[in-house]
């Protein structure tokens, strides 16, 4: 679960991840996973700030993802980024390099 219902607004998110062999990743913040896991941490450590407004965070994951894609041989081709609001569920797809 997500930890988004109909109580969302008033409780805080819950974000985690997991790697191959299933170790948990809980974090307040963000988490990353895919081929360019080091680029992509790298990336974010230095851009994410807490408490952006919605457009700011887009525009910081976009940059995060392209960067870090184009350090990273075997990642590449875009992503999606989904922005989670209390009354709305934001997609947007990045387009990347394809060379």
């Amino acid at each position: 679960s997500s930890g988004i219902n109909a109580e969302w607004p008033l409780r805080p998110g819950f974000i985690a991840s997991t790697d191959l062999i299933g170790c948990p990743m809980v974090t307040n913040d963000f988490v990353v996973a895919g081929t360019c896991l080091e680029q992509l941490y790298g990336m974010c450590e230095t851009l994410y700030k807490p408490e952006m407004e919605p457009d700011q965070l887009f525009e910081t994951i976009s940059q995060c993802l392209l960067n870090a894609q184009d350090r990273d041989a075997y990642s590449g081709w875009g992503g999606v980024v989904y922005i989670i609001e209390a009354n709305k569920i934001t997609k947007r797809e990045l387009k990347a390099r394809m060379d």
